[in-house]
C-alpha cells in the first residue's frame, strides 16, 4: 500500500514504493499518454547520495523530449550502460524534505528542508578530480532528464553537492519553480571568461515572460545591465517590465523567422536583410541608443538563431542552452568572422554557480516568478503544452507530497504528519 499523493509518511520513515509519474519506450510521442501514474520502488541512496521527499515539482522542457523520446531515447541509454530500469521518472526541479541520506554524506541532514539543482557528475571522473568545470566533464548529466528517479514522484534521489537550503520565506511550489531554469540563466550570463553579463551590457532575452527568460531579467538586472525582452504579445511584454525589463520588442511584428534564404538568393537574403535589420532597430529603439546587445541569451534555437547573431554586437556573444523551435539552426558565418562574434554553448550548472544563483534567491534578489501551478496527474498535460508553445507567465509546477498551495514556509510542514 502506498502513501496517497499530497501525503507523506513520518520524515525518516522510508516506504518500499511510491507513486510517480512514468514514462516508458512504448508510450513515446505524446506527453499526455506517455506520462502515466504507476508505482515504482523508492530508489535506495547510494553512498553520495540523499533521499528527498518530493512537495512540488517543477516542469521544464527537457522532459517534453524525454516523453517523446528524442533527440535520445533517455530509457535505452541507460540501460546501455547497465542501469536495470525500463522506466524514466523525470522531473529536474524539486523542494522536499531529506528522508535519508547515504554513509558518506556530510552536511546534510534528515529533516533539511531543501531545493535541488540539477547538475549531475561522477565525482571519479578525472576531468572533475583535476578541478575542470564539472559540467563539461564526459560524466556530466541533467538530473531527472539524462537521470532516473527525478522529480515527477514521490521520492527523488540526488548526488548530495545538489542539495541546496530551501528559502524559508517561500512556499513549497514557490521554491520548486525555479531552480534548473535559474541557474541554466546564472551560468549562460556568467559563466563564460571574456563575455560574463557587466553593468551596462545591452542584453537580448528570448521568451522573456517564460520562466527562463524571467530568471534572466532579475539576473541582468542585478549585475547593473540592461534587459531587452522579446515576447508574443503585449500582456507578455508588460509581465517582463513587471520583472525589470528596460523595454520589450514583440516578434509577431517580423515575419523573418526561421531559416533565411540561401545565400544564393540575392532577392530573398534582401528581404530577410531588411526584416532582421527592422528587428536590430527596434531593440535599439528600446535601449535609447544605436548599438547592438553585447549579450542574446538565447534558447528557441532554429527560428531565431540568424536573427540573434545578425544583432549581436561586434565581439559579442549569443550563448544558446536548448532548442524549443528545432535544433537543426542555419547561421549566416559572415557576421561570426567579419564581426568577431561567439556563438557559445550553455548546458545546466557547476556547484559554484548554483549556489550563488540560490543565495540570490534566498535574499530575495530573485523572484522564483511561479506561474501556473496545477496537481500531480496534470504533469502530462503540462509536458504536452509545453511542447506545443502554448506559454504561461513564469514557471509551471505540479504539487506532489503538499496537500494544497500555500504551505512550507512556516515551520510547520503539513501533510507529513510532522
Amino acid at each position: 500500500m502506498v502513501v496517497p499523493i499530497g501525503e507523506l509518511p513520518p520524515v525518516g520513515e522510508v516506504p518500499p514504493r511510491m507513486l510517480a509519474q512514468v514514462v516508458r519506450q512504448d508510450r513515446f510521442g505524446d506527453p499526455r499518454t506517455a506520462f502515466q501514474i504507476e508505482q515504482v520502488p523508492v530508489p535506495e541512496p547510494a553512498p553520495d547520495q540523499v533521499l528527498v521527499a518530493v512537495m512540488a515539482a517543477g516542469i521544464n522542457y527537457n522532459n517534453v523530449w524525454a516523453a517523446r523520446g528524442i533527440p535520445i531515447d533517455v530509457i535505452g541509454e541507460r540501460q546501455r550502460k547497465g542501469e536495470p530500469w525500463d522506466f524514466h521518472v523525470g522531473g529536474s526541479d524539486a523542494s522536499g524534505i531529506v528522508y535519508a541520506v547515504g554513509e558518506a554524506v556530510r552536511g546534510v541532514a534528515v529533516g533539511d528542508h531543501v531545493v535541488v539543482h540539477p547538475g549531475w557528475w561522477d565525482a571519479t571522473d578525472p576531468w572533475v578530480l583535476a578541478g575542470n568545470d564539472p559540467m563539461v566533464a564526459p560524466s556530466a548529466k541533467i538530473w531527472g532528464y539524462n537521470t532516473n528517479f527525478g522529480s515527477f514522484g514521490q521520492f527523488c534521489v540526488v548526488q548530495a553537492h545538489q542539495v541546496m537550503p530551501k528559502a524559508p520565506r517561500l512556499t513549497w511550489e514557490q521554491a520548486a519553480a525555479p531552480t534548473l531554469v535559474g541557474t541554466t540563466a546564472y551560468r549562460m550570463l556568467h559563466g563564460w571568461p571574456g563575455h560574463t553579463v557587466e553593468a551596462g551590457d545591452v542584453v537580448l532575452i528570448w521568451g522573456g515572460s517564460g520562466g527562463l527568460g524571467v530568471q534572466a531579467i532579475q539576473l541582468v538586472r542585478a549585475a547593473g545591465a540592461i534587459p531587452v525582452a522579446v515576447v508574443s504579445d503585449e500582456a507578455r511584454g508588460a509581465y517582463c517590465l513587471k520583472y525589470g525589463a528596460k523595454g520589450y520588442v514583440n516578434r509577431k511584428d517580423f515575419s523573418h523567422w526561421g531559416v533565411p534564404p540561401h545565400w544564393t538568393d540575392v532577392a530573398g537574403q534582401r528581404g530577410w536583410s531588411k526584416q532582421a535589420r527592422r528587428f536590430r532597430d527596434a531593440v535599439a529603439e528600446v535601449v535609447g541608443e544605436r548599438r547592438g546587445p553585447r549579450l542574446v541569451f538565447e534558447h528557441p534555437g532554429e527560428a531565431t538563431i540568424p536573427t540573434s547573431v545578425f544583432v549581436c554586437a561586434p565581439g559579442g556573444m549569443v550563448v544558446i542552452c536548448a532548442g524549443t523551435t528545432g535544433y537543426s539552426a542555419t547561421v549566416d558565418l559572415r557576421y561570426q568572422w567579419v564581426f568577431q562574434k561567439r556563438l557559445q554553448g550553455s548546458h545546466g550548472t557547476n556547484d559554484e554557480q548554483a549556489y550563488a544563483y540560490n543565495d540570490l534567491v534566498r535574499q530575495g534578489v530573485v523572484d522564483p516568478a511561479l506561474g501556473e501551478v496545477l496537481p500531480f496527474e496534470e504533469i502530462g498535460r503540462a509536458h504536452w503544452e509545453m511542447g506545443e508553445g502554448v506559454e504561461v507567465f513564469g514557471n509551471r509546477v505540479a504539487l506532489v507530497g503538499a496537500p494544497r498551495e500555500g504551505l512550507g514556509s512556516g515551520t510547520v510542514t503539513e501533510g507529513t504528519n510532522e
